[in-house]
């Protein structure tokens, strides 16, 4: 047996530490940012962060600056690998432009719920 060690805790994330990494949050947010400092709880510090969104084949970043981020609302991290993070196929939009189709498709998504919760209401399903 080797004496290679696989962690499972938060201390796997020493690796990470001054690593640019991706995070996303259980409500959805993307934040992409340098990893700082991380606890026994796995709550991180990010340093010069964004906040990405994606509509489509877009996206816009939202300057956030330092973020700390509670443990449990962590679904997903990631290192960035920096020589492929140029050759994404995804264009960047302004922020406003960003937020404005995301807005659009936010109306669009509550419109076709409402119409589909009414269809099912009348086939009897509540």
């Amino acid at each position: 047996m080797d004496s290679f060690q696989i962690f499972t805790t938060s201390t796997s994330l020493v690796d990470c530490v001054d690593k640019k990494l991706l995070v996303v949050l259980r409500d959805g947010r993307k934040l992409i940012g340098i990893l700082r400092s991380f606890d026994q709880f796995a709550n991180l510090v990010l340093q010069d962060t964004i906040e990405r969104i994606y509509v489509g084949d877009a996206y816009g970043d939202i300057p956030r600056g330092i973020f700390i981020i509670r443990g449990e609302n962590v679904v997903l991290l990631g290192e960035i690998d920096l020589d492929k993070e140029d050759e994404s196929p995804l264009r960047e939009v302004p922020v406003e432009e960003i937020l404005q189709v995301q807005r659009e498709e936010m109306e669009a998504r509550v419109k076709r719920d409402k119409v589909k919760n009414k269809f099912l209401s009348e086939q009897g399903f509540s």
